[in-house]
């Protein structure tokens, strides 16, 4: 068919590719380059490497450079040559044959592109292409084409696939059956026979070129999708009319028919609104992000910045300035993000005031406690006890550190802690007591009308509970003794008082009762012997007051007999004269 092909005479072998032996230096170098040119379906140049079985479009840049070196082209790869790597060497004087070779692997998955159909050489005769004898072939190609074919065949059947091979070799599509295959010769001589073999492999054909136009197709169409999805100009928003003037003159749009270019549009559109808004979504989302890193890296806003002063702000920050897509971020998100970003700092501003003013409290209560350990130290040494006023102690207690931390904090005053302290003290006097009148009821001691306080502090002393009481309520307890011991001494003497006049009386009634039978005049010592049987006379022990009531009795009754009263009948009135 008028290809080209290489023959080594001493070694009989044939080839497609044209033996280094044979190349230039440039041709060489190409050669060596795993790139090649290969022709598609359509006649689109595309590119191989086979060493890394990668296909594209474009021509590599190894290939390029090569090529400006001047060593040309490589040649295309196209319909009818096979691909190098189904190479095969044939017998001696022979032309290499044409197998049914397979695209470079990668080069399916390109969109648009069919498989290059690769045919190899017809020949003239099938039972040489079966029986490879190169004796037979070279008298063949010696004989001419036009010579019929001897071959005979076993089956009927053999002869119909040694025909459909032929038809493979063939360039015969099921849509142009009226191709010249008739005059080729054949395996099968008739023409009915001929004409059913044809028949045959037309209807295999025409599926198989169905299932072909089908994938084309279908490649076509998913190429304009990925066409759409990918382009730059491509938008949701984007109308048809304006897609087809865009793109009505590329391959890839005109491939399509419009009504699945229609279908394919929409669902392009549909994807690519889906992908805006994911978009959009993680940009709003990402703007966000960037806009509270910015502000919380910004030391000049407080919680008392403005959303003003915070634009100004952000306009002056470099990371913000350089950064468009927050320029261009939506003002309500930049807002909120704001305002979220000064509740934070507010939250702040307060948390730290709490620790300002739990500190401030530590240190006012350390302040107290300080000054109520000083008050212990005070009462530890007897300075300070339940009997104790302020304005005694208080040239003590202003000269103590302790009390001037004091000094201006809220809560109790150094005043106030001091009453509370005494207050407590009192507090304690009751069961202090008790101990205090323990104490000497073991001891065998009680206080008396003459009982001194150091005596009493003495004997309290040496008892271990004295350790913890307080001074003061030692000093009120003794007090409080001692004031019931007086009472005691009082009533005592009251008692004294009672008897003793118990007694006058008794005595002044027995002088009564001897009054008729003494003469004015009379001494005590003329009528004692009278009386000195009686218990009255006994129970006034002292002469004395004997002596003393009886003139007293006689002063009475003279002043009785002045007025003309009965001395021994008035009793009742010297009594009462008494």
């Amino acid at each position: 068919d008028g290809r080209v092909y290489y023959y080594n005479c001493s070694s009989k072998q044939s080839t497609w590719e044209k033996p280094d032996e044979l190349k230039s230096k440039a041709e060489l170098l190409l050669s060596q380059c795993p790139w090649r040119e290969y022709k598609s379906d359509t006649g689109k140049s595309y590119y191989y490497n086979s060493q890394s079985k990668e296909s594209r479009w474009t021509k590599p840049r190894d290939l390029d450079e090569l090529e400006g070196k001047g060593g040309g082209s490589p040649g295309s790869w196209g319909a009818g040559q096979p691909h190098p790597r189904e190479r095969r060497q044939t017998a001696p004087g022979t032309p290499p044959s044409s197998p049914a070779c397979a695209p470079p692997p990668l080069l399916l998955q390109l969109p648009g592109v069919q498989p290059p159909a690769f045919h190899a050489m017809t020949p003239m005769c099938l039972c040489s292409r079966r029986s490879g004898d190169p004796g037979r072939r070279e008298e063949e190609e010696e004989g001419g084409a036009g010579e019929r074919c001897t071959c005979n065949w076993s089956t009927k059947d053999e002869a119909k696939l040694a025909f459909k091979e032929l038809l493979k070799d063939k360039p015969v599509r099921a849509s142009n059956p009226a191709q010249p295959v008739w005059s080729v010769p054949s395996a099968l001589p008739k023409l009915s026979e001929k004409k059913q073999a044809f028949n045959a492999y037309k209807a295999q054909r025409e599926k198989e070129e169905k299932e072909e136009a089908r994938l084309r197709a279908k490649e076509a169409k998913e190429e304009l999708q990925r066409f759409l999805e990918q382009h730059e100009r491509m938008s949701s928003i984007t109308r048809y009319r304006k897609a087809e003037q865009m793109f009505g003159e590329q391959e890839v749009w005109a491939v399509v028919p419009e009504r699945d270019r229609k279908e394919i549009y929409d669902d392009v559109l549909f994807f690519l609104a889906k992908k805006e808004k994911e978009h959009a979504k993680q940009l709003r989302k990402r703007n966000i992000q960037a806009l509270k890193n910015i502000l919380d890296s910004m030391s000049n806003v407080s919680f008392q910045t403005t959303w003003s002063e915070a634009q100004q702000y952000l306009m002056d920050n470099p990371t913000f300035a350089e950064d468009q897509d927050l320029q261009n971020m939506d003002k309500e998100d930049a807002l909120i993000c704001f305002e979220e970003h000064i509740r934070t700092l507010e939250k702040e501003e307060e948390e730290e005031k709490e620790k300002t003013r739990l500190r401030e409290r530590r240190q006012q209560r350390k302040n107290r406690e300080a000054f109520q350990a000083f008050l212990d130290e005070l009462h530890d040494k007897g300075q300070l006890h339940s009997m104790s006023t302020w304005m005694e102690l208080y040239p003590s207690l202003s000269a103590d550190a302790r009390f001037a931390n004091m000094l201006g904090q809220p809560g109790s005053t150094p005043l106030d802690l001091f009453k509370f302290y005494v207050e407590d003290l009192k507090a304690r006097f009751h069961d202090e007591k008790k101990i205090i009148k323990d104490i000497l009821k073991d001891r065998g001691f009680s206080v008396e009308v003459t009982t001194t306080f150091e005596d009493f502090a003495h004997v309290i002393s040496f008892d271990k509970r004295a350790a913890t009481l307080d001074t003061g309520n030692i000093k009120l307890t003794f007090n409080s003794l001692l004031e019931k011991a007086e009472a005691r001494e009082r009533e005592r003497e009251k008692e004294e008082v009672r008897k003793l006049r118990r007694r006058e009386a008794a005595f002044k009634s027995m002088l009564k009762q001897a009054a008729p039978a003494l003469e004015p005049g009379s001494s005590w010592a003329e009528v004692r012997d009278r009386f000195v049987s009686d218990l009255a006379f006994e129970q006034i022990t002292l002469e004395s007051e004997r002596i003393r009531l009886f003139r007293e009795f006689l002063q009475v009754v003279e002043v009785s007999r002045g007025q003309g009263l009965d001395p021994a009948g008035c009793g009742d009135d010297r009594d009462v004269l008494w």
